[in-house]
């Protein structure tokens, strides 16, 4: 618990930094990877992920997710035309809001993720953590 306090704090006071253009790639990352998924707490958890990243790479959220292949939705590199359709997405708001509340803790501490029709190679060596909708989560 005393972990999941100091990413919490550690967390709150990145968002507070968070530049529109900032709250506005991470928003994307969530609807591009969760967007169309409607299991609570879907998209809080890709979320978690990006926090928890941004933790133990002492990077921005942002950053995080515009890291070379970590989010395969920023994988063409298209940034400025995937941020148009992601504000487009009937989801876009909650997102944002999402992006500007305090963290949740659906995955249990996850800082990686993949779809559940995936087998990445780099799975078996981490602890899963939960399933949430298509998405598997691990430590």
């Amino acid at each position: 618990m005393k972990t999941f306090r100091i990413i919490l704090i550690t967390a709150l006071t990145a968002l507070s930094n968070l530049s529109a253009n900032d709250s506005d790639i991470v928003a994307a990352t969530l609807i591009l990877e969760a967007g169309g998924e409607y299991t609570e707490g879907a998209m809080q958890a890709v979320h978690e992920v990006i926090l928890n990243r941004a933790v133990k790479r002492s990077l921005t959220a942002k950053q995080v997710c515009l890291q070379r292949k970590q989010f395969s939705c920023w994988n063409s590199g298209k940034i400025a035309a995937l941020l148009a359709k992601s504000k487009r997405h009937p989801r876009w708001h909650e997102a944002l809001t999402i992006v500007h509340s305090a963290p949740t803790n659906y995955t249990g501490g996850a800082d990686h993720y993949h779809a559940d029709y995936c087998d990445p190679y780099w799975a078996s060596s981490m602890q899963k953590t939960c399933k949430i909708g298509r998405h598997i989560f691990y430590k």
